[in-house]
């Protein structure tokens, strides 16, 4: 799957969960997510979806440790996020997973400096996540 399928869909994200606050734009965590869904019924490709996830979560954390932007309802749906793309990279083999677990580590280690319980959750959601990896490894 080329990168030109998902750019409409990444620059709707970039659009809505990192506005551009000097021209008054505001973040819509609807938009965003209405743009994840229209990819998943347009192609529903599991490789474009996880990736469409970990943009939205790496976009939202960027945006609040670059501007300090700090919304309860924004962080919830931010660690909501986040916890639905590791369900869906669990899916993935281990080269297309491994890559994308890498990033949303780093979207982990920028919200240690949001409070609200962000860093916690991200932290709890990510060892399970590597748990449950580790054991179906196993298994």
């Amino acid at each position: 799957m080329g990168e030109d399928v998902l750019k409409p869909y990444k620059e709707t994200l970039d659009r809505w969960l990192w506005p551009d606050v000097l021209r008054s734009q505001d973040t819509s965590v609807v938009k965003a997510k209405q743009a994840i869904s229209s990819y998943k019924k347009a192609v529903g490709d599991p490789v474009g979806l996880a990736e469409l996830m970990v943009f939205y979560c790496e976009r939202a954390a960027g945006f609040c440790s670059d501007v300090g932007y700090q919304d309860d309802s924004y962080f919830n749906a931010l660690v909501r996020m986040f916890e639905q793309a590791l369900q869906i990279i669990a899916q993935l083999s281990a080269s297309d997973r491994n890559p994308l677990v890498a990033r949303l580590d780093k979207v982990r280690t920028i919200s240690h400096n949001f409070g609200y319980g962000v860093s916690v959750d991200m932290d709890s959601l990510l060892a399970k996540h590597e748990k449950v990896t580790r054991a179906s490894r196993r298994g």
